[in-house]
């Protein structure tokens, strides 16, 4: 590993690009501590560290852009409109006819898609900043101070300005890393933005342990849970179900083509993370309503249930993940499609007639293999409500961001790899090749 890791920077290359990717992560973070104009940040970050802010909407927001709407920064909308558009986009390819045609198109159409999704995040950007910006004028802190000073349309104007010209800058830094640097630009700013907060945890869990409020062999055992789930977050996301595949001997010209086996590999996390953040969206959503409302009964009601611990909320969170675990693999992969492209090029699985038995079997198997990956899965998004109760962890570990950590790191290592292995170096593993996520 470590002859590797200064391979890496043997490759001019490959040196370069992973440069050039840290200084732009490196002005992300810069960003985020830029404040919004017209903001009172010590006012925001008390109102921010009350009890349960954090597992509110607004609360998961802020952990996807590293806390840069705690302290309003002008990163605050950060990335998350571009993913949202990239989301919607992909939606509609499995509806329009438009966005379908897109898709096949190749380079050209993906060309168009990505201009489409541009125009859709600084729309979206805009709803949301104005949205914030009323939210933010109405937040107050339990000593009575506001955390907009001056109210009102210019304060509304200069921030949906602010964060909208914010978002079309990370929107540029992501593209510049994918382009000019190593990894997928977007990814890794996600990344960075979670990643920021760790430090901090284990910190304020070290002096949880010096002061006498975490034991030893409390925080010894954390760590080993920490390891042992990131460990198997790592080999979950990995694990695939090959359905092998020949193809038949085609003469054309003078050329023979085809007669090899091969295989389709079916991830057993075909959605990726957009499962869990669907579900949490869902289901925060009222919640986060209903605080608005603090003296209504039904809405007190309402909280309580949806809090996280709680029974319903965790018997809610579990079967929303799994049903968009379903839904979301169902419309990214068609198997009815899959087949006819088998079909047309002349590949049948062994044992399965070409054509809709092939699509009817593709479809068990994906139903299959789906079920156990989205349990897993649902297993990890609530391990952060037991971490805090039983372990008494005081930072969020576990949910969706180990899991975009796990798939972001496992893919920038993927390309890193083929870098080496194409410069005739020696990868990061000696047996196995490591394989970078999807979705």
């Amino acid at each position: 590993m470590l002859e590797s890791l200064t391979n890496v920077f043997k490759i001019p290359d490959l040196k370069k690009k992973i440069l050039i990717t840290g200084l732009f992560l490196i002005l992300y973070r810069l960003g985020s501590f830029i404040p919004t104009p017209g903001i009172d940040a010590s006012v925001l970050k008390e109102i921010f560290s009350a009890p349960g802010a954090d597992r509110t909407l607004f609360g998961m927001f802020d952990m996807f852009v590293g806390g840069n709407f705690e302290r309003a920064s002008v990163f605050a909308l950060g990335i998350m409109p571009y993913i949202t558009a990239s989301i919607v986009i992909q939606l509609l390819g499995s509806i329009i006819p438009y966005f379908e045609k897109l898709k096949k198109e190749g380079a050209e159409g993906q060309k168009k898609i990505a201009q489409i999704t541009r125009y859709g995040t600084v729309i979206i950007a805009a709803f949301n900043a104005i949205g914030i910006s009323f939210f933010l004028q109405s937040l107050e802190s339990a000593s009575g101070l506001r955390a907009v000073q001056t109210p009102g349309f210019m304060f509304i104007f200069t921030t949906v300005v602010t964060m909208v010209t914010g978002t079309i800058v990370i929107m540029w830094l992501g593209e510049q890393i994918t382009e000019h640097g190593i990894g997928n630009g977007i990814s890794l700013i996600i990344f960075a933005g979670i990643i920021a907060r760790y430090p901090q945890g284990f910190l304020m869990m070290f002096n949880m342990v010096r002061a006498g409020a975490m034991s030893i062999f409390m925080s010894l055992l954390v760590l080993v849970i920490m390891i042992g789930v990131t460990a198997a977050v790592i080999l979950v996301t990995e694990a695939t179900r090959k359905i092998p595949v020949q193809y038949a001997k085609r003469i054309i010209g003078r050329k023979m083509y085809g007669g090899q086996s091969t295989h389709i590999p079916l991830r057993v996390n075909t959605a990726g993370v957009i499962p869990i953040i669907f579900a949490q969206s869902v289901i925060m959503f009222p919640r986060t309503i209903a605080t608005f409302f603090p003296e209504s009964g039904v809405m007190d009601v309402i909280i309580r249930w949806l809090s996280p611990g709680e029974f319903v909320y965790t018997s809610l969170y579990v079967l929303l993940i799994v049903f968009f675990a379903y839904f979301y693999t169902a419309i990214i992969l068609n198997p009815v499609e899959m087949a006819d492209n088998m079909k047309k090029y002349g590949g049948f699985i062994p044992g399965k007639k070409p054509g809709k038995k092939t699509a009817e079997y593709i479809n068990n198997v994906l139903t299959r293999i789906t079920l156990p990956g989205a349990i897993f899965f649902a297993f990890v998004a609530v391990l952060p409500e037991f971490m805090s109760k039983y372990a008494n962890l005081p930072f969020y570990f576990g949910g969706t961001g180990l899991i975009i950590i796990v798939g972001v790191a496992l893919d920038t290592l993927q390309q890193i790899e083929s870098h080496l292995v194409m410069r005739h170096y020696e990868g990061f593993m000696k047996k196995g090749k490591l394989r970078g996520r999807r979705g």
